[in-house]
């Protein structure tokens, strides 16, 4: 890792854990507010709650009168147990599973905007969309493909919203993404000399990179609104080390290394490309009554840029040395929800989502066990004051149960984790709990 990471380490010291780990497809995270968790995101890129609205969409600052902050968490509990079978290189089977692969997290955020003057509102986002972490523990038979992986990202995200018309307002942002990555494989079983537990790939690292966001939306008139929103893409160059055997079996081929040094724990400073993918989302805004409101939202995330993870050693080889394979596509999220104003003080919400998985039965990996997901919502605000409003939600989430095959079949990179413990073949089941809290201010 690099050692300068005075940064990083401030401002997520601050903002409390960024080790998290992802819900909607891939390793994205939703969740952005406690507002938006009661209606399971639906309608964000149109809804103008609070200034955590800029995240989703920079053009509704333009909505937010003075100035505003809102702040609050997001606990998640996710259960994603993976069971099934490995087979060892003389074709005996043996059961096996682990539980609760997926850690505990809080996500936390932190939103400021101010309105300069009838047409400009300018605001600033702290917060994250992409994290993961999964461990699948020592006693699984299944870690020779993969025992970890970890994505930690933080966006610092400035964003300008400006009134063009009184139906049309545009924004834009700039994302500065700080993010830490690492995966590895361990052998499963005792081969010859090699130790079980044994270290076969391990990469990790660090970096920090720019991206932007541009946003829209229109009155269509009083009662219903469309926004529009694209987050770019941000391309990542972990710098940090790479170790394991699939190394030193490299230096030793070059020299570097004798053979009796196979074992070592020797660290090659290296690093690895990581894009976070593009994103966009379509969402309406209905007021059916004085009371009742109905929004929506289409999301699309181009998880097809994650096609594999590389890792760059140049003492090793001036060719790039292949982690792992991954074979991702494009999803895309469905949400609706309401919200009922039950009295001047208390607003009630409620939604339901279903996220499209970001593999394909094929490529779904040990790792990060991707898979469809239904989300039920319920939320409440309360107005405690003119300028004070508390917010809480509850989701649970449905995760569907899918195959998990390793080695993949056509994938060539795999099949050398089977010589470290066999193959394996099952199944991944999960659901996961999130509540959250948010306090906003208007001054």
């Amino acid at each position: 890792m690099k050692n300068n990471k005075i940064v990083y380490l401030a401002v997520a010291t601050a903002l409390g854990s960024l080790s998290t780990t992802a819900h909607s497809a891939g390793f994205q995270l939703a969740e952005t507010s406690a507002t938006g968790l009661g209606r399971a995101f639906a309608g964000e890129a149109a809804m103008a709650d609070n200034a955590s609205a800029q995240f989703r969409n920079p053009a509704l600052l333009s909505y937010l009168a003075d100035t505003q902050v809102s702040a609050g968490g997001i606990y998640v509990n996710p259960n994603v147990d993976i069971d099934g079978t490995n087979t060892n290189t003389s074709g005996k089977k043996t059961a096996t599973s682990t539980d609760d692969v997926a850690h505990d997290a809080v996500i936390p955020n932190f939103y400021f905007s101010h309105q300069l003057d009838d047409r400009l509102t300018a605001g600033i986002a702290l917060a994250t969309n992409f994290g993961m972490e999964t461990d699948l523990g020592n006693d699984f038979t299944g870690t020779q493909f993969g025992n970890e992986a970890a994505v930690t990202t933080f966006e610092i995200n400035p964003n300008l919203a400006w009134k063009a018309t009184d139906q049309l307002r545009i924004g834009a942002g700039i994302r500065y993404v700080l993010g830490e990555g690492s995966i590895g494989a361990k052998s499963s079983a005792k081969v010859g000399s090699i130790p079980k537990g044994t270290t076969l790939k391990y990469m990790e690292g660090d970096d920090r990179a720019w991206g932007w966001q541009l946003g829209a939306v229109y009155d269509i008139n009083d009662k219903h609104r469309v926004g529009f929103n694209y987050r770019s893409e941000v391309n990542l160059t972990l710098d940090g080390h790479a170790e394991g055997l699939t190394y030193n079996k490299i230096a030793i081929q070059k020299g570097q290394l004798t053979p009796k040094d196979y074992l070592s724990g020797n660290h090659y400073s290296g690093s690895m490309d990581l894009t976070l993918p593009a994103t966009a989302e379509l969402s309406s805004l209905h007021q059916l009554t004085e009371q009742w409101a109905v929004h929506t939202s289409l999301n699309w995330t181009e998880w097809s840029s994650f096609d594999k993870l590389e890792a760059d050693i140049p003492s090793l080889s001036s060719d790039p040395q292949m982690v792992k394979v991954e074979n991702w596509e494009d999803n895309y999220r469905f949400a609706i929800g309401t919200t009922y104003q039950w009295d001047q003080q208390l607003t009630l919400r409620s939604g339901i989502a279903y996220d499209t998985s970001a593999v394909s039965d094929q490529n779904r990996t040990l790792t990060i066990p991707e898979t469809d997901r239904t989300w039920l919502s319920v939320g409440a605000g309360y107005e405690m004051t003119p300028q004070l409003t508390l917010d809480a939600a509850f989701t649970y989430v449905f995760a569907k149960d899918a195959p998990v095959k390793e080695p993949r079949d056509g994938i060539t990179s795999d099949k050398g984790g089977s010589d470290f413990g066999g193959d394996f073949e099952g199944e991944t089941t999960g659901n996961v709990w999130l509540v959250g809290v948010q306090a906003s201010y208007r001054f």
